[in-house]
């Protein structure tokens, strides 16, 4: 039902301000142009706006923003039942997560074995001894306060952000942080800026809440920011989504001297820019640069810290940090979706996170990942062809396959052989990215590590010396 997206962004356009009362609307061949859609499929969302009374119609001269819009009873999509069903949700990335697999390099988890599990069993004891009614009690909200004091002190401390606990949000985990802020600023066909590739989950959130995607590509360098800033100028992006420290899936990093100039971009173009940051304490040698939101002082950045992965997964506590004006319809958002993050799992996580103990895990944790890395890098040498950067840190190699190499053949091989990982076109927006896959090499142990990978490169290679002899 392709014009009621057209009407609900005309709609949002009005709801937001953006159009005055009496103001005239874009003509049909402009929206048309504008949104990559037939004309009949506007003129049939204007018409149906002027049913429902929220524009008007002046003879030989357009359509208008009525003064007064009020729905009228015979509106064009009466039925509450309906208008969801044209939102499909997908999750591309969970679904081959979902898959079995003996030797699973898809997932972007770390291996229990490797977390705190006994200290984290000591503390939530000491919790109960602190907070006897705990259970007993919910949390707000935006996220308990206490937690949010400390997470905000630490960023100053750290990063040297100027932040407040009142400008903080507690989510559980980023992705529901990704989904408030979807749910929050975009309206459909809304034109959004994303990186290529890029974390194919939040593709399918932007996706299923009627977003247009803009692409920059995402290289060792960074972004062309002349790319990036005619995007912002000419099509003016809700917001640029962007994972620039140890990227998912390529695990780059966004240099610092680009930083400061994105958020100089933002402010011009009044583009937000969505930083999610889930690996910033996962690097192999040297600490990355100071994240995009240490430069924001008009509030143009929202920075999403998640703490998820390498401290306990199962607390799902992820930190949104942004200005009031961004923060308080994210809280709102928050409390339509589930009134509050466990007052529990952020009390556990606040006595942990402060302790001597997260340091020295941190420590260990960082050599367990290089080593697991190593081994990775040092059976895959075995692939002839592959290509792929050694990088400092995060939890991913991004591998380019040889050209025309068949990588749909390949997974489904793959996965028969009980050997898991994510092609590269479910982290594109375009799904075009053919010739690149994504190894994680967190979950599985050392052993596992080389006989999976091994298996990865007996299959490549054998359906590589099938194909050399079917083309001769």
């Amino acid at each position: 039902m392709r014009f009621k997206q057209v009407y609900d962004y005309v709609w949002s356009q009005i709801e937001r301000g953006e159009r005055k009362a009496g103001e005239k609307l874009p003509s049909i061949r402009q929206v048309a142009a504008e949104l990559g859609v037939n004309r009949l499929t506007v003129f049939k969302a204007y018409q149906h706006l002027k049913d429902d009374g929220k524009v008007d119609v002046k003879e030989k001269s357009g359509y208008f923003v009525a003064s007064v819009n009020q729905p009228r009873l015979d509106s064009a999509f009466p039925d509450p039942i309906s208008a969801p069903s044209a939102v499909s949700w997908k999750n591309k990335l969970s679904d081959i997560q979902r898959i079995p697999a003996v030797y699973q390099f898809s997932q972007a988890i770390i291996d229990p074995n490797l977390l705190p599990n006994l200290f984290l069993s000591d503390y939530v004891k000491q919790v109960f001894d602190i907070y006897p009614k705990l259970m007993g009690t919910y949390a707000s909200a935006q996220g308990d306060e206490e937690l949010r004091e400390h997470l905000s002190r630490h960023m100053v401390r750290k990063h040297k952000f100027q932040l407040t606990a009142s400008e903080l949000l507690i989510t559980s985990g980023a992705q529901q942080a990704i989904d408030l802020i979807a749910r929050t600023f975009i309206r459909p066909m809304d034109a959004i800026l994303v990186e290529r590739p890029t974390y194919s989950a939040a593709l399918d959130v932007f996706r299923a809440y009627g977003a247009r995607f803009f692409a920059v590509d995402i290289t060792p360098e960074g972004y062309d920011l002349e790319h990036v800033e005619q995007v912002m100028k000419q099509h003016r992006p809700r917001f640029f989504y962007m994972n620039p420290t140890f990227h998912n899936p390529t695990g780059y990093t966004v240099p610092p001297s680009q930083r400061k100039q994105l958020v100089e971009l933002a402010e011009r173009y009044r583009c937000l820019l969505i930083e999610d940051d889930a690996f910033n304490d996962m690097y192999y040698d040297q600490p990355p640069p100071p994240p995009l939101f240490s430069y924001d002082t008009e509030g143009w950045v929202v920075y999403i810290r998640s703490f998820c992965k390498y401290v306990a997964p199962g607390l799902r506590i992820c930190a949104v940090m942004g200005r009031k004006p961004v923060i308080a319809p994210l809280v709102s958002a928050k409390s339509l979706a589930d009134n509050g993050t466990p007052l529990v799992n952020q009390k556990i996580f606040l006595h942990y996170f402060e302790s001597d103990r997260m340091q020295q895990h941190l420590k260990k944790l960082r050599i367990a990942l290089q080593i697991r890395r190593d081994i990775m890098e040092e059976e895959l040498r075995r692939a002839p062809g592959w290509e792929w950067l050694s990088l400092k840190g995060g939890l991913y190699l991004w591998i380019k396959l040889p050209d025309g190499f068949p990588v749909v053949a390949y997974f489904e091989e793959s996965l028969r052989q009980n050997v898991s990982f994510i092609p590269g076109t479910i982290c594109d927006p375009f799904d075009a990215i053919e010739d690149r896959i994504r190894l994680c090499f967190s979950l599985v142990n050392e052993s596992q590590m080389r006989e999976g990978v091994r298996r990865l490169v007996d299959i490549a290679n054998r359906m590589q010396l099938e194909s050399n002899l079917t083309n001769r």
